[in-house]
Protein backbone atom coordinates (compact mmCIF):
# COMPACT_ATOMS: atom_id res chain seq x y z
CA UNK A 1 0.00 0.00 0.00
CA UNK A 2 1.38 3.08 -0.67
CA UNK A 3 1.71 6.58 1.17
CA UNK A 4 0.57 9.34 1.19
CA UNK A 5 0.94 12.82 3.37
CA UNK A 6 -1.20 15.29 2.93
CA UNK A 7 -0.50 19.00 3.56
CA UNK A 8 -3.20 20.01 5.83
CA UNK A 9 -4.29 23.26 6.50
CA UNK A 10 -7.01 23.29 8.98
CA UNK A 11 -9.32 24.02 5.55
CA UNK A 12 -11.81 22.26 3.97
CA UNK A 13 -9.59 21.80 0.83
CA UNK A 14 -6.74 19.73 2.05
CA UNK A 15 -9.40 17.91 4.80
CA UNK A 16 -11.68 16.64 1.79
CA UNK A 17 -8.06 15.89 -0.16
CA UNK A 18 -7.43 13.13 2.64
CA UNK A 19 -10.63 11.89 2.63
CA UNK A 20 -10.55 11.61 -0.82
CA UNK A 21 -7.17 9.42 -0.72
CA UNK A 22 -8.52 7.20 2.24
CA UNK A 23 -11.09 6.32 -0.36
CA UNK A 24 -8.90 5.48 -2.81
CA UNK A 25 -7.25 2.72 -0.75
CA UNK A 26 -3.93 4.63 0.01
CA UNK A 27 -2.62 5.10 3.79
CA UNK A 28 -2.96 8.46 4.42
CA UNK A 29 -1.03 10.61 7.07
CA UNK A 30 -1.95 14.11 7.92
CA UNK A 31 0.99 16.55 8.17
CA UNK A 32 0.51 20.43 9.56
CA UNK A 33 2.84 22.69 8.96
CA UNK A 34 3.31 26.20 11.14
CA UNK A 35 4.88 28.96 9.16
CA UNK A 36 4.34 31.81 11.35
CA UNK A 37 5.26 32.54 15.19
CA UNK A 38 2.80 35.34 16.34
CA UNK A 39 2.52 36.92 19.69
CA UNK A 40 -0.90 36.31 21.52
CA UNK A 41 -3.81 34.25 20.08
CA UNK A 42 -2.36 32.03 17.27
CA UNK A 43 -4.89 31.39 14.21
CA UNK A 44 -2.54 28.12 13.65
CA UNK A 45 -3.63 26.96 16.95
CA UNK A 46 -7.10 26.91 15.45
CA UNK A 47 -6.37 25.33 12.26
CA UNK A 48 -4.22 22.44 13.86
CA UNK A 49 -7.28 21.88 16.28
CA UNK A 50 -9.11 21.48 12.95
CA UNK A 51 -6.38 19.26 11.57
CA UNK A 52 -6.81 16.81 14.62
CA UNK A 53 -10.49 16.57 14.37
CA UNK A 54 -10.61 15.98 10.86
CA UNK A 55 -7.94 13.68 11.19
CA UNK A 56 -9.58 11.83 14.52
CA UNK A 57 -12.74 11.59 12.18
CA UNK A 58 -10.90 9.95 9.37
CA UNK A 59 -8.99 7.77 11.38
CA UNK A 60 -5.52 8.54 9.85
CA UNK A 61 -2.37 9.75 11.96
CA UNK A 62 -1.22 13.22 11.87
CA UNK A 63 2.28 15.14 12.86
CA UNK A 64 2.82 19.16 13.03
CA UNK A 65 6.22 20.28 11.82
CA UNK A 66 7.79 23.76 12.63
CA UNK A 67 9.04 25.82 9.65
CA UNK A 68 8.77 29.57 10.96
CA UNK A 69 12.94 29.82 10.76
CA UNK A 70 12.45 28.37 6.84
CA UNK A 71 9.20 30.78 6.07
CA UNK A 72 11.07 33.77 7.63
CA UNK A 73 14.29 33.58 6.19
CA UNK A 74 13.07 32.73 2.54
CA UNK A 75 9.75 34.01 2.03
CA UNK A 76 8.81 36.70 4.89
CA UNK A 77 12.31 38.84 5.00
CA UNK A 78 12.72 38.49 1.30
CA UNK A 79 9.01 39.87 0.80
CA UNK A 80 10.47 42.62 3.08
CA UNK A 81 12.80 43.41 0.65
CA UNK A 82 10.85 43.66 -2.09
CA UNK A 83 8.27 46.17 -0.35
CA UNK A 84 11.21 48.49 1.05
CA UNK A 85 12.54 48.49 -2.75
CA UNK A 86 8.94 49.90 -4.08
CA UNK A 87 7.72 46.48 -5.36
CA UNK A 88 4.61 44.14 -4.96
CA UNK A 89 5.91 40.74 -3.99
CA UNK A 90 3.84 37.73 -3.99
CA UNK A 91 4.48 35.77 -1.10
CA UNK A 92 2.14 32.39 -2.04
CA UNK A 93 4.42 32.15 -5.08
CA UNK A 94 7.40 32.03 -2.87
CA UNK A 95 5.89 29.56 -0.24
CA UNK A 96 5.14 27.57 -2.91
CA UNK A 97 8.21 27.47 -4.53
CA UNK A 98 10.45 27.38 -0.94
CA UNK A 99 8.44 25.87 1.58
CA UNK A 100 5.72 23.95 0.98
CA UNK A 101 7.54 22.41 -2.18
CA UNK A 102 11.14 22.14 -0.75
CA UNK A 103 11.69 21.84 2.96
CA UNK A 104 7.86 20.39 3.61
CA UNK A 105 8.63 18.32 -0.05
CA UNK A 106 11.82 17.08 1.54
CA UNK A 107 10.24 16.01 5.07
CA UNK A 108 7.40 14.27 3.32
CA UNK A 109 9.55 12.11 1.98
CA UNK A 110 12.26 11.75 4.56
CA UNK A 111 9.21 10.69 6.43
CA UNK A 112 8.63 7.84 3.90
CA UNK A 113 5.87 9.11 2.05
CA UNK A 114 5.60 7.86 -1.73
CA UNK A 115 4.02 11.04 -2.45
CA UNK A 116 3.05 14.12 -1.15
CA UNK A 117 -0.79 15.78 -1.30
CA UNK A 118 -1.85 18.95 -1.72
CA UNK A 119 -5.47 20.83 -1.61
CA UNK A 120 -4.62 22.77 -4.52
CA UNK A 121 -7.11 23.17 -7.21
CA UNK A 122 -4.61 22.42 -9.87
CA UNK A 123 -4.01 19.06 -11.82
CA UNK A 124 -0.97 17.48 -14.06
CA UNK A 125 -0.91 15.83 -17.04
CA UNK A 126 1.55 13.69 -18.72
CA UNK A 127 2.25 15.14 -22.03
CA UNK A 128 5.45 13.79 -24.26
CA UNK A 129 6.91 11.87 -21.52
CA UNK A 130 7.10 14.03 -18.81
CA UNK A 131 4.45 15.55 -15.77
CA UNK A 132 3.61 19.09 -16.53
CA UNK A 133 1.54 21.20 -14.46
CA UNK A 134 -2.41 22.11 -15.11
CA UNK A 135 -5.54 23.96 -14.46
CA UNK A 136 -7.56 22.85 -12.10
CA UNK A 137 -11.41 21.89 -13.14
CA UNK A 138 -12.77 24.77 -11.44
CA UNK A 139 -11.22 27.54 -13.43
CA UNK A 140 -12.86 30.51 -10.62
CA UNK A 141 -10.67 28.57 -8.08
CA UNK A 142 -7.68 27.50 -10.25
CA UNK A 143 -4.27 27.81 -8.20
CA UNK A 144 -2.03 26.93 -11.10
CA UNK A 145 -0.48 30.64 -11.08
CA UNK A 146 1.22 30.25 -7.70
CA UNK A 147 2.74 26.48 -8.39
CA UNK A 148 4.46 27.93 -11.52
CA UNK A 149 7.57 26.81 -10.14
CA UNK A 150 7.23 23.27 -9.64
CA UNK A 151 9.27 20.75 -11.81
CA UNK A 152 8.50 18.16 -13.50
CA UNK A 153 10.46 15.92 -10.91
CA UNK A 154 8.81 16.98 -8.57
CA UNK A 155 5.46 16.93 -10.16
CA UNK A 156 6.17 13.37 -10.40
CA UNK A 157 5.97 12.65 -6.63
CA UNK A 158 2.54 15.29 -5.73
CA UNK A 159 -1.04 14.03 -5.75
CA UNK A 160 -3.91 17.21 -6.34
CA UNK A 161 -7.08 14.65 -5.56
CA UNK A 162 -9.59 17.94 -5.88
CA UNK A 163 -8.25 19.65 -9.16
CA UNK A 164 -10.96 17.67 -10.95
CA UNK A 165 -13.54 18.93 -8.62
CA UNK A 166 -15.18 22.57 -7.86
CA UNK A 167 -15.78 23.93 -4.71
CA UNK A 168 -19.28 23.65 -4.55
CA UNK A 169 -18.26 19.52 -5.07
CA UNK A 170 -15.96 20.06 -2.61
CA UNK A 171 -18.05 21.60 0.17
CA UNK A 172 -20.80 19.17 -0.50
CA UNK A 173 -18.22 16.02 0.23
CA UNK A 174 -17.20 17.54 3.26
CA UNK A 175 -20.48 17.82 4.55
CA UNK A 176 -21.83 14.23 3.64
CA UNK A 177 -18.92 13.18 5.11
CA UNK A 178 -19.56 15.16 8.52
CA UNK A 179 -16.15 16.60 8.59
CA UNK A 180 -15.27 18.96 11.40
CA UNK A 181 -13.93 21.72 8.50
CA UNK A 182 -17.07 21.28 6.29
CA UNK A 183 -18.32 24.74 6.85
CA UNK A 184 -15.06 26.44 7.64
CA UNK A 185 -14.43 29.61 5.64
CA UNK A 186 -11.71 29.83 3.37
CA UNK A 187 -8.57 31.80 4.79
CA UNK A 188 -7.62 34.89 2.49
CA UNK A 189 -5.17 37.84 2.04
CA UNK A 190 -1.60 37.60 2.80
CA UNK A 191 -0.94 34.27 4.76
CA UNK A 192 1.67 36.14 7.76
CA UNK A 193 -0.65 39.76 8.44
CA UNK A 194 -4.02 37.52 8.23
CA UNK A 195 -7.17 39.77 9.60
CA UNK A 196 -4.73 42.71 10.45
CA UNK A 197 -4.40 46.50 8.85
CA UNK A 198 -1.77 45.78 6.04
CA UNK A 199 -0.48 49.73 7.19
CA UNK A 200 -0.16 48.75 10.20
CA UNK A 201 1.36 45.54 10.28
CA UNK A 202 4.12 46.32 7.48
CA UNK A 203 5.13 49.49 9.14
CA UNK A 204 6.62 47.46 12.11
CA UNK A 205 9.35 46.23 9.88
CA UNK A 206 9.46 48.95 7.31
CA UNK A 207 9.41 52.66 8.54
CA UNK A 208 6.72 55.24 7.00
CA UNK A 209 8.66 57.44 4.59
CA UNK A 210 5.93 60.15 3.11
CA UNK A 211 6.60 61.13 0.35
CA UNK A 212 4.30 62.92 -2.85
CA UNK A 213 2.12 62.06 -5.29
CA UNK A 214 2.90 63.69 -8.71
CA UNK A 215 1.10 63.31 -11.76
CA UNK A 216 3.27 62.43 -15.50
CA UNK A 217 3.78 65.92 -15.56
CA UNK A 218 5.24 66.33 -11.90
CA UNK A 219 2.44 68.49 -10.67
CA UNK A 220 2.15 67.36 -6.83
CA UNK A 221 -1.36 66.32 -6.01
CA UNK A 222 -1.13 64.73 -2.81
CA UNK A 223 0.67 63.08 0.15
CA UNK A 224 1.73 59.37 0.33
CA UNK A 225 1.99 57.72 3.47
CA UNK A 226 4.97 55.54 2.07
CA UNK A 227 5.94 54.16 -0.78
CA UNK A 228 5.68 49.88 0.04
CA UNK A 229 1.80 50.62 0.59
CA UNK A 230 0.66 51.09 -3.01
CA UNK A 231 0.93 49.47 -5.92
CA UNK A 232 0.28 49.53 -9.93
CA UNK A 233 -3.18 50.30 -10.69
CA UNK A 234 -4.32 50.58 -7.50
CA UNK A 235 -7.52 53.26 -7.19
CA UNK A 236 -8.69 52.76 -3.55
CA UNK A 237 -6.92 54.37 -0.43
CA UNK A 238 -4.75 56.71 -2.27
CA UNK A 239 -6.90 59.96 -0.47
CA UNK A 240 -6.33 62.25 -3.14
CA UNK A 241 -9.79 64.69 -3.58
CA UNK A 242 -11.03 66.80 -6.23
CA UNK A 243 -13.73 66.88 -9.12
CA UNK A 244 -13.16 64.19 -11.91
CA UNK A 245 -12.10 60.82 -12.50
CA UNK A 246 -10.65 58.46 -9.92
CA UNK A 247 -6.55 58.57 -9.42
CA UNK A 248 -4.97 55.46 -10.37
CA UNK A 249 -1.42 54.71 -9.40
CA UNK A 250 0.96 54.23 -12.50
CA UNK A 251 4.33 54.25 -10.87
CA UNK A 252 6.91 54.68 -8.62
CA UNK A 253 9.93 56.86 -8.53
CA UNK A 254 11.72 55.25 -4.94
CA UNK A 255 14.78 57.29 -5.46
CA UNK A 256 12.62 60.50 -5.21
CA UNK A 257 10.01 58.67 -3.12
CA UNK A 258 7.13 59.15 -5.18
CA UNK A 259 3.93 57.40 -6.55
CA UNK A 260 3.38 58.67 -9.76
CA UNK A 261 -0.58 58.78 -10.44
CA UNK A 262 -3.28 59.59 -13.08
CA UNK A 263 -6.78 60.24 -13.26
CA UNK A 264 -8.92 57.72 -15.78
CA UNK A 265 -8.83 53.87 -15.53
CA UNK A 266 -8.28 54.20 -19.14
CA UNK A 267 -5.27 56.36 -18.97
CA UNK A 268 -2.46 55.20 -22.03
CA UNK A 269 -0.28 54.99 -19.23
CA UNK A 270 -1.79 52.21 -17.25
CA UNK A 271 -1.65 49.98 -20.51
CA UNK A 272 1.86 48.14 -22.05
CA UNK A 273 2.12 45.81 -24.88
CA UNK A 274 5.20 44.53 -23.41
CA UNK A 275 7.53 43.27 -20.81
CA UNK A 276 10.70 41.78 -19.90
CA UNK A 277 10.36 38.62 -17.70
CA UNK A 278 13.33 37.55 -15.67
CA UNK A 279 13.93 34.52 -13.42
CA UNK A 280 11.96 32.48 -15.59
CA UNK A 281 10.99 28.84 -14.86
CA UNK A 282 9.76 26.20 -16.96
CA UNK A 283 7.56 23.34 -15.51
CA UNK A 284 9.27 20.91 -18.04
CA UNK A 285 12.06 20.96 -20.97
CA UNK A 286 12.10 24.74 -22.16
CA UNK A 287 10.22 25.47 -25.27
CA UNK A 288 11.58 26.55 -28.53
CA UNK A 289 11.05 30.42 -29.42
CA UNK A 290 9.10 31.83 -30.84
CA UNK A 291 6.20 30.40 -28.73
CA UNK A 292 2.36 31.38 -29.13
CA UNK A 293 0.62 31.28 -25.75
CA UNK A 294 -1.43 32.61 -23.37
CA UNK A 295 -0.19 34.39 -20.32
CA UNK A 296 -1.87 35.92 -16.97
CA UNK A 297 -0.20 39.15 -15.66
CA UNK A 298 -1.61 38.13 -12.23
CA UNK A 299 -3.59 35.76 -10.29
CA UNK A 300 -7.09 37.14 -11.45
CA UNK A 301 -6.23 38.19 -15.01
CA UNK A 302 -8.19 36.66 -17.54
CA UNK A 303 -5.66 34.82 -20.27
CA UNK A 304 -4.38 37.08 -23.19
CA UNK A 305 -2.92 36.07 -26.08
CA UNK A 306 1.23 36.55 -26.31
CA UNK A 307 4.25 35.36 -28.52
CA UNK A 308 7.06 34.75 -26.17
CA UNK A 309 11.12 35.65 -27.94
CA UNK A 310 14.41 34.74 -26.44
CA UNK A 311 15.84 38.04 -24.76
CA UNK A 312 18.68 37.16 -23.12
CA UNK A 313 20.24 34.13 -20.59
CA UNK A 314 17.34 33.91 -18.12
CA UNK A 315 15.08 36.35 -19.61
CA UNK A 316 12.33 36.98 -22.07
CA UNK A 317 10.74 39.00 -23.80
CA UNK A 318 6.79 39.06 -24.18
CA UNK A 319 4.27 40.57 -26.82
CA UNK A 320 0.80 41.05 -25.91
CA UNK A 321 -1.89 40.96 -29.18
CA UNK A 322 -4.17 43.30 -26.66
CA UNK A 323 -2.40 46.01 -24.26
CA UNK A 324 -2.97 44.91 -20.31
CA UNK A 325 -3.31 47.20 -17.56
CA UNK A 326 -1.48 47.38 -14.70
CA UNK A 327 1.67 45.35 -15.78
CA UNK A 328 3.21 45.04 -12.00
CA UNK A 329 6.86 44.85 -11.79
CA UNK A 330 8.21 41.88 -9.79
CA UNK A 331 4.52 39.96 -10.05
CA UNK A 332 4.86 36.89 -12.11
CA UNK A 333 4.15 36.24 -15.18
CA UNK A 334 2.43 32.63 -15.97
CA UNK A 335 2.32 31.15 -19.48
CA UNK A 336 -0.15 28.18 -20.70
CA UNK A 337 -1.43 25.58 -23.82
CA UNK A 338 -4.77 25.56 -23.13
CA UNK A 339 -4.56 23.27 -19.67
CA UNK A 340 -1.22 22.80 -19.31
CA UNK A 341 0.75 25.46 -17.44
CA UNK A 342 4.21 26.00 -18.72
CA UNK A 343 6.20 28.11 -16.23
CA UNK A 344 6.40 31.52 -15.75
CA UNK A 345 8.49 34.35 -14.78
CA UNK A 346 9.36 37.56 -12.78
CA UNK A 347 8.01 40.69 -14.33
CA UNK A 348 11.32 42.72 -14.91
CA UNK A 349 10.40 45.99 -16.87
CA UNK A 350 7.85 47.91 -19.14
CA UNK A 351 7.92 48.92 -22.51
CA UNK A 352 9.67 52.42 -21.10
CA UNK A 353 12.30 50.56 -20.31
CA UNK A 354 12.46 48.48 -23.45
CA UNK A 355 11.89 51.28 -26.26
Amino acid sequence: METVIVGMSGGVDSSVTALLLKHQGYRVIGLFMKNWEEEGPCPAQNDYEDVIAVCSQLDIPYYSVNFSKEYWDEVFSKCLQEYAAGFTPNPDILCNREIKFKVFFKKALELGADYLATGHYCRKFLHEGEWILGRGSDLDKDQSYFLYTLKSSILKKVLFPIGDLTKKEVRALATETGLATAQKKDSTGICFIGKRNFKDFLSRYIPNQPGNFETLGGKVVGQHDGIAYYTIGQRRGLGIGGAGEAWYVLKKDVERNVVIVERGDEHPALFQRELIASEVSWVGCPPHFPLKCTAKVRYRAPDVECQIHSYEEGKIHVLFDIPQKAITPRQSIVFYLGPLCLGGGMIETSPSSIL
